[in-house]
């Protein structure tokens, strides 16, 4: 498992984590209307997800709105921004930043994602921040599990890889 820390403390991820190469395991999450996102749902496109803990929190607030002004430029690709925050969270959070390209959705409800992806944090029940890029057959073919939960992922490398996904 990737070794991240919180605040510079150790911390435990539940889950599998996944690799380059490798089919992307299947995940249940709410959209903000409480209906069900699977990763069938985008088959056919290049996905870019982007793991947060929380939407309400400065660094996720600015990784997000990043990959939304990004999102305008990616052709045939979905951009997601999973947390575990509530659905009702997350839509009014959207509205107020002006959230239009990047389509946010919860884990809150029973953690699928985190624990397919390997982001779930056991002492606090947050996903650790992460980005995955998913090409159109359903392979990862870029993983990022940062480091250290309140720094900025590589945006540089995750647009390349998006772009670059077929």
């Amino acid at each position: 498992m990737a070794e991240i820390t919180f605040k510079n403390n150790p911390i435990t991820l539940l889950g599998t984590e996944v690799k380059v190469g490798e089919k992307a395991p299947n995940f249940t999450v709410l959209a903000n209307d409480l209906s069900e996102v699977t990763l069938a749902d985008s088959k056919g496109k290049v996905r870019l997800i982007s793991v947060v803990p929380s939407i309400d929190t400065g660094v996720c607030d600015q990784q997000t709105r990043r990959f939304n002004e990004e999102a305008a430029g990616l052709e045939n690709t979905q951009v997601l921004t999973v947390s575990v925050d509530l659905p009702f969270a997350q839509k009014r959070w959207c509205a107020a930043a002006g959230i239009e390209n990047v389509q946010t959705v919860s884990d809150h409800r029973d953690l699928s994602f985190g624990e397919a992806f390997g982001v779930t944090i056991e002492e606090l029940r947050l996903l650790a921040r992460a980005v995955f890029v998913i090409d159109s057959n359903d392979v990862v073919t870029y993983a990022e599990y940062v480091s250290e939960a309140t720094n900025h992922p590589d945006y540089e490398a995750a647009i390349e890889a998006a772009k670059s996904a077929k």
